[in-house]
């Protein structure tokens, strides 16, 4: 079982709204979107306390407006529900945990 969530547009403002979060911006034909899934999983194993939540762009247009994602994957490190860090494209496992790191 995954401990990533799935969100959209009708739910993912409660999804965010308290704790810290990492908010992956993605789409299942994206190439480096797919090479960083397996991070995410393995960082919501090892990092109970962040909640990692994944959102569709396709499907989900009005979150991915609000956060002015033009590319994927974007990531997004939330403080209850604050911005706190983002990037860009793919990163490695150690480059993520880098960014929640640098959003505490």
């Amino acid at each position: 079982m995954s401990n990533v969530i799935e969100t959209n547009d009708a739910n993912y403002k409660d999804v965010i709204s308290s704790g810290t979060v990492l908010l992956d911006y993605y789409a299942p034909w994206c190439g480096p979107c797919k090479m960083i899934a397996p991070f995410l999983e393995m960082i919501a194993k090892d990092r109970p306390n962040v909640k990692i939540v994944k959102i569709n762009v396709d499907e989900n247009p009005e979150a991915t407006k609000e956060y002015g994602v033009r590319g994927i994957p974007a990531l997004f490190v939330l403080k209850d529900g604050e911005v706190k860090a983002n990037k860009v494209g793919g990163s490695t496992k150690a480059d993520i945990i880098k960014l929640i790191d640098s959003a505490q």
